[in-house]
């Protein structure tokens, strides 16, 4: 398994005392996969998403990504492991805007030094962004950005990518297209996918739905 969430548990201090956000949240994901989670707001699943992302820490449970327990690292050991396994592809894309679409697609792999100079002209070129590549990120429509971002996150090589809601500023054709470019390229480097959406159209293309209610797994 690439991923393997077991028993997960995270609270946060509230005016009364902590508030219960995870109860105990099992899933698992293998290589290839791709899973959608979806629930209302409140529930969990951007909290989830931090947890497995090793950006935050479990109060109870544990978190494995490619055979490495995380909720038990330390804070470099965790950034480590985001460099070089862990993709993470944001809503609001987090370009760095004084570098180049080409800088930008390459930066994350430079980190993890495993850029591969070829395998970022292919994902470039199969994203729509061979013509872009000198530009910088405010010369892009918001549609453009996010093929940047989904290429800064495949040049890597993740073993797992995880998606906070990465369509939801485009607009719907766009977010359609989009959407279907990243499942295509996610399938063809072999990483899981976990997705966090609202949208039951876009959780109907994942192979996978986990439901997220109360804390809860229903």
């Amino acid at each position: 398994m690439v991923l393997t969430v077991q028993n997960v548990t995270k609270s946060f201090p509230g005016a009364e005392g902590d508030v219960p956000v995870l109860r105990g949240v099992s899933l698992s994901l293998d290589r290839g996969e791709t899973l959608a989670l979806t629930g209302e707001s409140g529930s969990g699943k951007s909290t989830l998403l931090h947890l497995i992302g090793g950006l935050d820490r479990v109060d109870s449970g544990s978190i494995t990504v490619g055979g490495r327990e995380i909720t038990t690292m330390n804070d470099a050991d965790r950034a480590a492991l985001r460099r070089s396994d862990v993709g993470v592809i944001f809503q609001q894309f987090n370009l760095i805007p004084s570098l180049t679409v080409e800088a930008n697609i390459a930066f994350q792999a430079r980190l993890a030094g495993a850029f591969d100079a070829d395998h970022a002209v292919r994902l470039s070129k199969a994203l729509g962004l061979s013509e872009h590549l000198t530009k910088y990120p405010e010369a892009l429509s918001g549609g453009q950005q996010q093929r940047v971002a989904i290429a800064r996150t495949l040049t890597a090589r993740p073993k797992l990518v995880l998606a906070d809601e990465p369509t939801g500023n485009l607009d719907e054709a766009t977010a359609s297209e989009v959407l279907g470019q990243m499942l295509r390229l996610v399938r063809e480097t072999g990483a899981a996918l976990l997705m966090v959406t609202h949208s039951s159209s876009v959780a109907r293309r994942m192979e996978r739905h986990v439901h997220l209610s109360q804390g809860h797994v229903v």
